[in-house]
C-alpha cells in the first residue's frame, strides 16, 4: 500500500514537478520544468550537481540550469508577469512570510530525511536504477539552488538598500551645503552692489575732478600762451641787448688797440705838461685879465640862449605855418610793387601812369572797357594829391614827408595818421614795416624820431613823458592788445572824452615807454594778438582796425611851459566789396565785412562833416557831426577836430584785377583832401599861467 502510494507520488512528480516545490515551500506555485524521457547519465548528474553549487560573493546565480538530458531549465514561473516595474519574484529578498516559508521547507526536508532514512539502505539499489527517481533528485536539487539565489539576492537588496539610505544622507548634507553656498552667494551679491554704488559714485566725484582739473588746465593754457607771448617778446629784447654786447665788445677790442695809442700819446702828453707847467706859471701873472673875459663870455652867453629860446618859438610857429599852408588833412597816395607770386597772374599790371615827375602829385589811371556795340572804350581818369609815390618809392622816402607832421607832435599838437586801402595793398607794411632796418614803417620811425626830439630839445630846458596804448577794433568792439590775452572780445571798453580834449579809454593798459626798443616789443606783442582771417582778396587779411596812441607831455624847466600832444597812428582794416572779397558765403566774414564798411563810411561822413562845420562856422552856423556814427569816429574824435592835424596815406594795388577797388579808393581820397576843418591849434600853456 505505501510502496503503492510512493509510486503514485513519484509518477505525480514526475508528470507534476511543481508538486515537489510545493511541498518544500508550503507554496502552491507552478513551476515549469519540462520533463526528461531517458534517465540522465553520471556526467549530466555532476554537471548538474556543480551547477546547483552556492555562487559566489560578486556573482549572480544563474536563472537557468542544465536538466539530465542537457536542455536547460528556466527557473522563471509560468505565471503571468505583472505590468509594473518590480523586479520578479525570484529576484526581490526575502520577507518575513519567505524566511518562515523557508523554515517549513528545511523542517519538510528534515522530516523526510528522518522517514526515508531507514529505508535508505533498502531502496538505495531500487532507487539508483529507477530512472523517475534521478528526475525527482534532479528536480529537487534544483529547488534548492533557486532558494540560494533567492536568499543571495536578498542579501544584495539590503546592501543596496544601505548604499541608498547613505546616498540619501549625502543627499541631504549636500543640500545643506548647497543652502549655505546660496547664503554666502547672497550675502556676496549684496556686498558687490554696496561695491558697485560706491564704485560708481568714486567715478561721479573723479569726474567732476577731472572737469576742474580740465577747466584749470584752459585757463594755465591761455596763461601759457600769454607767458609764451611774453617770452618771445623778451627773448627778441634779449637779442638785440645780444647784439649791443658784441657791439661793444668790437668796441672794446677797438679801445685796447686805441689805449696803446693813447699810453703813448700820455707819454708825449707828460712831457708837454712839464713844458705847459713852465708856461702856465708864466701866464699866471695874466689870471685877472682872463676873469674879465670869462664874466664877458657868460654873459654873452645868457643872451644867446634866450635868444635860442625866442628862435625856437619863431621856428615852431613857422613850421606850424608851413603845415597849415599844405592843409590840415592831407592825402599821400602810394602804390606798392607787384610781388613775385602776382607776376603769373593772367590780367596783369593796371595801367597806371605818373605824369608829374616833378612834384610827384599826380596820378592817372587807364582801362579799356569793351560796350554793348561790341567796340572798346578808352577811360582815363586823373587825380590830384598832396603827394603821390610810385611803386619803388622806399620807406625812408615816404617817412621823410611824414616826419614834418610828427614834429608837430612835441609842439603839442594832436596829429592822426591813417592808413587807408583795400585789402592786400600794403596798408599794414606802410604803417608796421618789415623785419630789417630799411622797411621799417611809419610807426616805428615815428617813435624813433619823437624820441630823438626829446633828446635834442633837452638842452633847451624841454623834459618830454611818453606813454603809448595800442587798441584794436573788431566788430565794433574795442580790444586792447596789451592786456591779457583771454579779455579779448570778452571785456567792454567804454570811450571818455573830458573838457581838456583828453581821451581815455576805461580798463585800457597805457604803458610808459623809455625808448624805441620797447616800443618795438609791445607792437610784435600787439600784433600777434589782432584779429585776422583769410578772405579771397588776401590770404591773411586784416579784420580790425589798430589804434596806435602816442602821448607826448613835455615840460620847460627854464620858461615853466608846458604842452601836450598826441600821435594816433592807425592802420584801417581793408575796404572791400562784398562781391570781391567772398565774404558773402560766411556769416562771420560777412559781419566782420559790414562793421569795416560801416566803420569807414562813418569816417568819410565825419570828414565831410568837418568840412562843411568849417565853412558854416564863417556863416555862424552849427552842423552836427557824427562822431558817435562809429567806434572808430567816436575815438578819434579829438583828432579829427579843429585843434589837429590828419594824414591820409592812400594804399593802392597795381593789378588790373583790383582796378574797380582802386577807382573807389581814389575817389574817397580826393573827397577827403577837398576838405578844410579849420586851424589847428596846440594845447599849450605858458609859464606862470
Amino acid at each position: 500500500m505505501v510502496g503503492t502510494k510512493r509510486q503514485r507520488d513519484i509518477d505525480d512528480i514526475g508528470e507534476r514537478p511543481g508538486k515537489l516545490v510545493s511541498t518544500m515551500y508550503g507554496a502552491q506555485e507552478d513551476f515549469n520544468i519540462p520533463l526528461v524521457d531517458r534517465p540522465p547519465s553520471t556526467t549530466s548528474v555532476a554537471t548538474a550537481s556543480s551547477k546547483l553549487r552556492a555562487p559566489s560573493r560578486n556573482s549572480r546565480a544563474p536563472l537557468t540550469s542544465t536538466a539530465a538530458n542537457g536542455q536547460p531549465i528556466s527557473h522563471v514561473t509560468t505565471r503571468k508577469k505583472r505590468s509594473t516595474s518590480a523586479p520578479p519574484k525570484d529576484l526581490r529578498p526575502p520577507t518575513a512570510t519567505g524566511i518562515i516559508k523557508g523554515q517549513r521547507t528545511a523542517d519538510v526536508e528534515a522530516a523526510n530525511a528522518a522517514v526515508s532514512k531507514p529505508n535508505m539502505r533498502s531502496r538505495h539499489k531500487a532507487e539508483d536504477d529507477d530512472p523517475k527517481w534521478q528526475r525527482f533528485e534532479a528536480q529537487r536539487n534544483a529547488g534548492t539552488s533557486s532558494h540560494v539565489s533567492r536568499t543571495r539576492v536578498g542579501t544584495e537588496m539590503q546592501e543596496e538598500r544601505a548604499r541608498v539610505t547613505a546616498l540619501q544622507s549625502a543627499q541631504v548634507n549636500l543640500e545643506t551645503q548647497l543652502r549655505e553656498t546660496k547664503n554666502q552667494e547672497l550675502l556676496h551679491r549684496r556686498g558687490l552692489l554696496a561695491a558697485a554704488d560706491e564704485l560708481a559714485e568714486t567715478k561721479r566725484m573723479y569726474e567732476r575732478k577731472v572737469q576742474e582739473l580740465e577747466n584749470e588746465k584752459r585757463v594755465l593754457e591761455r596763461k601759457w600762451k600769454d607767458a609764451l607771448d611774453d617770452c618771445h617778446l623778451y627773448q627778441n629784447d634779449l637779442k638785440m641787448e645780444r647784439e649791443n654786447n658784441a657791439a661793444l665788445k668790437a668796441s672794446l677790442a677797438q679801445q685796447s688797440s686805441t689805449h696803446l695809442t693813447l699810453q703813448a700819446h700820455l707819454d708825449a702828453s707828460q712831457r708837454l705838461a712839464r713844458t705847459l707847467q713852465e708856461e702856465i706859471e708864466r701866464r699866471l701873472g695874466n689870471a685877472s685879465d682872463m676873469q674879465i673875459q670869462l664874466e664877458q663870455t657868460l654873459k654873452r652867453n645868457e643872451f644867446l640862449e634866450a635868444e635860442a629860446i625866442v628862435n625856437e618859438q619863431i621856428r615852431r610857429k613857422l613850421h606850424n605855418q608851413i603845415q597849415e599852408l599844405k592843409g590840415n588833412i592831407r592825402v599821400y597816395v602810394r602804390v606798392r610793387p607787384v610781388v613775385p607770386g602776382e607776376k603769373d597772374e593772367r590780367s596783369g599790371q593796371a595801367a597806371i601812369t605818373f605824369p608829374d615827375q616833378r612834384d610827384h602829385k599826380e596820378i592817372v589811371l587807364m582801362s579799356e572797357t569793351e560796350s554793348a556795340m561790341g567796340s572798346s572804350r578808352k577811360e582815363v581818369v586823373s587825380f590830384n594829391f598832396d603827394k603821390v609815390f610810385e611803386p619803388q618809392t622806399t620807406q625812408v622816402e615816404i617817412f621823410d614827408e611824414v616826419s614834418q607832421l610828427v614834429q608837430s607832435v612835441t609842439d603839442g599838437y594832436n596829429v592822426t595818421i591813417f592808413a587807408y586801402g583795400q585789402t592786400g595793398s600794403g596798408k599794414s607794411f606802410t604803417m608796421e614795416g618789415g623785419s630789417s632796418g630799411s622797411t621799417e614803417g611809419m610807426i616805428p620811425r615815428a617813435v624813433r624820431q619823437l624820441f630823438q626830439t626829446g633828446d635834442q630839445m633837452r638842452s633847451k630846458g624841454w623834459e618830454y613823458t611818453m606813454e603809448g596804448q595800442f587798441l584794436e577794433i573788431y566788430n565794433e568792439t574795442i580790444n586792447d592788445l596789451l592786456g591779457h590775452g583771454e579779455d579779448l572780445d570778452s571785456k567792454k571798453h567804454e570811450i571818455k572824452h573830458d573838457k581838456s580834449g583828453r581821451t581815455t579809454v576805461t580798463d585800457a593798459v597805457t604803458m610808459p615807454l623809455s625808448g624805441p626798443s620797447q616800443v618795438a616789443s609791445l607792437l610784435a606783442r600787439a600784433q600777434s594778438r589782432r584779429s585776422v582771417a583769410s578772405t579771397l582778396m588776401n590770404q591773411r587779411s586784416s579784420r580790425s582796425h589798430s589804434v596806435f596812441t602816442l602821448r607826448v607831455s613835455g615840460f620847460n624847466v627854464n620858461t615853466g611851459e608846458t604842452c601836450e600832444g598826441c600821435l594816433n597812428l592807425v592802420d584801417l582794416a581793408g575796404s572791400e566789396r562784398l562781391s570781391s572779397s567772398g565774404a558773402a558765403n560766411d556769416k562771420d566774414r560777412l559781419r566782420e565785412t559790414q562793421a569795416i564798411n560801416k566803420s569807414l563810411s562813418a569816417l568819410g561822413d565825419v570828414i565831410a562833416s568837418l568840412g562843411a562845420a568849417s565853412d558854416a562856422g564863417s556863416n555862424k552856423q552849427t552842423v552836427h557831426i557824427p562822431y558817435r556814427n562809429s567806434k572808430l569816429t567816436y575815438l578819434l574824435q579829438n583828432s579829427l577836430g579843429g585843434n589837429s592835424k590828419t594824414l591820409m596815406i592812400l594804399n593802392l594795388s597795381p593789378m588790373a584785377a583790383h582796378y574797380g577797388e582802386s577807382l573807389c579808393s581814389l575817389r574817397f581820397a580826393q573827397k577827403v583832401n577837398s576838405t578844410t576843418i579849420g586851424k589847428a591849434v596846440a594845447k599849450k600853456t605858458a609859464g606862470g599861467a
